[in-house]
């Protein structure tokens, strides 16, 4: 009997060859260029079949660093380097998505020259980056002023008409993890009192205003979006989690989007049971479910119809061919942690794939 990860399935105006998608993994290969190179293309490529790849969170903005060597998608150059990665990826017969992304709070003066940018001037409390000079406690963020917010969504439009002349698939908007659309949407952070705040729709005005921009530049169809209601990385917490996924989840039904990714902390905790369904109610088109997945969890959300797709990240860092092995219930490749963000092809390319 065929797995149900490996049937096709339509993502709006994508179609996927199976349902095994790669999570947008950073991985901080690209140097302080930001600028996608081959090694990356390699990566990628590996992973091509994968029913979607999505990149890594890929920053709208030159100023717009959290990692120091994640990719960028904010000038001509970096547009170029992607260029090669959905070339290497599309040869071998996949499709590639990039995850557009600005940190806001989550960047640091010491990566980028700039004091970062947030909806509120409350800094992450409870952890600290990395920055040129070493390690740093986060700072206090500089609050957007309401004329500045069209600037923004002018940023992730030019990204996602770069991301598009690259030759992605589509764009999926990063508004997960506490980076800069999750601050202005969960109202932990958010304290504003302009048009942007307060109320779930204000809170909200900005993640849909980025999403239309897409839009206009992709069709809908090709637009997707991922959010995390109760991830609390950098910081982060919502006190209605419930009526933040309905009313995203119906603001993106009625767009039409390629597919809602909800990026759970742990996908079999019963609160994120319940957001999940919540999500599959009022979301008519494609959903992916994201958070702790192995095959035999994934192919049971699939079977009974509480996702369409399942999206995998450990996993697919350490197994490049992971659908084979789903395929052919083969042993999987354990992934090296202390590589994850390390320079360099160990623990990034060199993860063997099963002999033919």
């Amino acid at each position: 009997m065929t797995s149900p990860l490996l049937t096709p399935v339509a993502a709006g105006d994508l179609a996927l060859a199976n349902r095994v998608v790669m999570s947008p993994l950073t991985r901080t290969r690209a140097g302080t260029t930001h600028v996608p190179n081959a090694l990356m293309a390699e990566y990628y490529a590996q992973r091509a079949g994968f029913g979607l790849v999505i990149t890594e969170c890929t920053m709208v903005a030159a100023d717009a660093s959290a990692f120091i060597a994640e990719g960028g998608i904010f000038d001509d150059a970096t547009a170029e380097g992607w260029k090669a990665v959905t070339d290497a990826v599309h040869a071998r017969g996949g499709l590639a998505m990039m995850q557009i992304w600005h940190p806001g709070r989550a960047a640091h003066s010491g990566i980028n020259g700039v004091q970062p940018i947030s909806s509120s001037d409350r800094p992450i409390v409870g952890s600290s980056t990395r920055t040129l000079e070493g390690p740093a406690t986060y700072e206090a963020p500089r609050r957007l002023r309401t004329d500045e917010l069209p600037g923004i969504v002018d940023l992730f439009r030019q990204a996602a008409r770069r991301a598009k002349a690259a030759g992605f698939d589509g764009v999926q908007i990063h508004g997960a993890h506490g980076y800069l659309i999750d601050q202005f949407l969960r109202d932990g952070l958010n304290d504003r009192d302009d048009a942007y705040g307060g109320s779930l729709e204000n809170r909200a005005r900005l993640l849909f205003e980025i999403v239309d921009a897409a839009i206009e530049v992709f069709g809908a169809g090709r637009v997707a979006l991922r959010i995390s209601p109760l991830v609390p990385y950098n910081d982060m917490v919502d006190s209605d989690p419930r009526a933040l996924v309905r009313y995203v989840a119906e603001q993106s039904s009625s767009r039409g989007l390629a597919f809602l990714e909800i990026r759970h902390d742990q996908h079999d905790r019963p609160e994120e049971i319940e957001l999940a369904r919540i999500a599959r109610e009022h979301f008519r088109g494609t959903l992916l479910l994201n958070g702790g997945f192995d095959q035999a969890a994934g192919e049971a959300a699939v079977a009974e119809g509480r996702a369409d797709a399942i999206v995998y990240g450990t996993l697919a860092i350490s197994n490049p061919d992971l659908p084979t092995r789903f395929a052919r219930e083969a042993a999987l490749n354990a992934a090296d942690p202390s590589t994850f963000y390390a320079p360099g092809p160990k623990g990034y390319t060199d993860y063997p794939a099963l002999v033919a």
